[in-house]
């Protein structure tokens, strides 16, 4: 299957907000299940859109398959970043594109835009424990664990990051 990353369309906010919900409704990773808080945020591909760059994984039909948000230095969407970092945040798959390479897509061209981006030595990442496919693929793609980094944006909800220096 033929996958293309690119700037994601403000026509498809709403589905790949939705990929993004199912996602991580899927995996088991909110807290609440379908009333979580986070679920909005999840959603919410304008917001991420107007703080950073939302790219997305598409068939060459322009079916989506997952997408990712990019935070350049000094963006509200950077959780982690500091000083020469960028972030991505909020890396999502749908069933349909998993296993065919959409995900390693997003995250290649995540590290691409890092590297085009003055000033930015490194790109980091925070990650659920649980998320071992997408590990797979972070540690694939030279990203090494950062475990000083390590946090809890609420209580019992343990992250941990990666860094990789471009």
């Amino acid at each position: 299957m033929d996958i293309v990353i690119r700037e994601a369309l403000a026509a498809e906010y709403g589905t790949l907000g939705e990929i993004t919900a199912q996602a991580y409704l899927g995996d088991g990773l909110l807290t609440f299940g379908e009333d979580d808080p986070y679920l909005a945020r999840l959603r919410d591909v304008a917001g991420r859109a107007a703080d950073g760059v939302v790219l997305v994984a598409a068939t060459s039909d322009g079916r989506l398959l997952g997408g990712v948000a990019f935070a350049a230095p000094g963006s509200p969407l950077c959780d982690i970043a500091g000083p020469g970092e960028a972030e991505f945040r909020m890396l999502a798959v749908a069933r349909e594109g998993r296993g065919r390479g959409a995900g390693e897509a997003l995250v290649r061209a995540c590290v691409d835009r890092a590297r085009a981006v003055e000033g930015v030595r490194r790109l980091v990442l925070s990650t659920t424990p649980d998320m071992v496919g997408a590990h797979r693929i972070y540690e694939r793609l030279g990203f090494v664990r950062t475990p000083e980094r390590d946090w809890e944006p609420v209580p019992d909800l343990p992250l941990l990051t990666y860094g990789l220096e471009l």
